[in-house]
């Protein structure tokens, strides 16, 4: 892009962001999340039936005192967990006077920021079409960080982007940790493939939805022309009026809902973000007063 996002001034404002979050909320992100898989922590998860060659020294004796049968002890495993964000890199985020892409690349740099302080494993993907380019892999610590987060800045906003196309055959990890996944979601194509595979994996879900101030509040008035962003050939011509501007925000309600009712039914979290929104208020109001930051 012609300018740096990531840069020295930003890096110094989600620092201070996540020393706010991290004296408001514990275990928001990382290292003190639990897996969904079994392990060896002491904190005490679950009994199942012992099964020959069982470890021995993991049976409940009281519970067999009591029962006559033998039952093994389940732990949390607190093993470190990996958090990968992707970003929807089609044209349209491309869309708006606010810089959709712009707030983009600064929400993935806040996230990636915010798993590295809690020792997460963090990568950071960009969808292109049916594919998904790896931007960084496998980072840790904030040197890393540091180091790597500023890639971020080359990436290119063009062409479409099929979401569940590009993940759907990507390995993403079993119950290992956070999938977020950044997108305006104003597409023809199938997302909810995608979000079915990282709920069937046991990952955690969160979609973040970002639209400009002019699709979220549009002003346009009177003969128009428009154009499908990511397909020229398609058009839209239109005297907007007030009825027609009524006909878009039921529209985008119903867009929106989709979105959020797919990913609570699927036990992820979802947030609607503006081009214009601070980091403070994504992630210190909405994040936060949505219950998605605990």
């Amino acid at each position: 892009m012609s300018d740096l996002i990531i840069d020295e001034e930003f890096l110094g404002q989600i620092e201070l962001l996540q020393t706010l979050l991290k004296n408001c909320a514990a275990g928001a992100f990382g290292g003190s999340h639990k897996s969904k898989t079994f392990g060896s922590s002491c904190e005490f998860a679950d009994y199942r039936d012992y099964i020959p060659g069982d470890d021995i020294t993991k049976i409940d004796w009281n519970a067999f005192a009591r029962f006559e049968k033998l039952y093994l002890k389940l732990y949390l495993d607190e093993r470190q967990v990996h958090t990968r964000i992707y970003i929807d890199a089609s044209r349209s985020i491309g869309y708006g006077k606010g810089g959709k892409n712009r707030q983009a690349i600064r929400l993935a740099a806040a996230f990636a920021y915010l798993a590295v302080c809690e020792m997460d494993r963090v990568s950071v993907y960009a969808v292109h079409d049916d594919k998904l380019e790896d931007l960084i892999v496998d980072m840790l610590g904030k040197e890393s960080y540091i180091n790597n987060i500023g890639k971020l800045n080359d990436i290119v906003f063009d062409g479409d982007s099929r979401i569940s196309d590009a993940i759907l055959p990507s390995k993403v990890g079993y119950g290992d940790g956070l999938s977020v996944i950044i997108s305006d979601f104003l597409t023809d194509n199938d997302y909810v493939a995608a979000i079915d595979h990282l709920a069937a994996k046991k990952r955690d879900i969160l979609c973040v939805q970002l639209l400009s101030e002019e699709e979220l509040n549009p002003k346009f008035r009177g003969k128009m022309h428009f154009y499908d962003c990511e397909q020229s050939e398609k058009y839209y011509r239109k005297n907007i009026n007030k009825e027609i501007i009524n006909a878009y925000r039921l529209a985008l309600e119903y867009a929106t809902g989709k979105v959020r009712d797919c990913c609570y039914a699927r036990g992820g979290e979802y947030i609607l973000v503006s081009a214009e929104d601070s980091m403070s208020s994504v992630f210190l109001d909405k994040l936060m007063e949505g219950g998605v930051i605990k």
